[in-house]
């Protein structure tokens, strides 16, 4: 589907904060930590979510996150998705399903730094390299060449340099009315997950988004079900 072919409403941002001292604001502040509690429990009984399966492959992924994840590809019905960060393979294949069960062409490119599974799946293509190398950057340039919608997913180092490059680099392949979901933000507001050297996703998003005016949050997707380790991450870009 094109960004010209549908009529989705690009995303509304989120309302100014209360006042603080307000009766709203302290029932928002009780929320909020009620939720990170929560939050953080579920996190540690899940060991992170590191236990999730999709068919009997890891996916390690919340699965609040992968229902939104899901209605997004049923949305868009993306003629590609540009996946980094393979790890066991479970995301892609997960992917290649839903295009299976949607009846489309979607076909998945999904790259990590070395092989660590033995899934395969006649739409994935499996691309072993660093996903900022000048080499894997054209072959994704390539391999994207006439999609008319293209989803990237980001999903690799999590260390803010590393993520703010990818954002850079991954832009272009982001089709107007479509996104770039960038994972695992949760890092930088969960203590316990946080990298001990330094930051992770989320000040590298704060900063794409100032550099780059086409992209805005969209904060209604990233809080479909409120718990999500993707904080600010589905980064919409808009139509031209």
């Amino acid at each position: 589907m094109t960004s010209s072919s549908h009529s989705r409403v690009a995303p509304a941002s989120l309302p100014e904060p209360e006042r603080r001292g307000s009766p709203l604001s302290f029932n928002r502040a009780i929320r909020s930590f009620v939720e990170k509690r929560f939050f953080r429990n579920l996190i540690s009984r899940t060991g992170n979510f590191s236990r999730t399966k999709w068919l009997g492959i890891h996916i390690r992924q919340n699965v609040m996150d992968l229902w939104t994840i899901q209605e997004t590809i049923a949305e868009l019905k993306p003629d590609v998705i540009v996946e980094t960060g393979t790890l066991e393979g479970g995301s892609s294949l997960f992917y290649a399903h839903l295009f299976d069960l949607m009846g489309t062409a979607g076909k998945i490119l999904t790259i990590d730094i070395q092989k660590q599974h033995n899934v395969s799946h006649p739409r994935v293509t499996y691309l072993v390299g660093s996903s900022t190398d000048a080499g894997t950057i054209e072959q994704v340039r390539k391999f994207v060449a006439g999609a008319k919608t293209v989803l990237v997913i980001l999903d690799s180092d999590h260390h803010r340099e590393h993520v703010k490059k990818e954002l850079d680099l991954y832009a272009e392949f982001v089709t107007p009315g479509s996104y770039m979901l960038c994972q695992d933000g949760v890092m930088d507001v969960m203590p316990k997950l946080r990298y001990p050297d330094g930051d992770g996703p989320l000040p590298a998003i704060q900063d794409f988004v100032k550099e780059h005016p086409e992209f805005q949050v969209d904060h209604e997707r990233c809080e479909r079900f409120i718990l999500t380790h993707h904080p600010m991450g589905w980064l919409y870009r808009k139509p031209v």
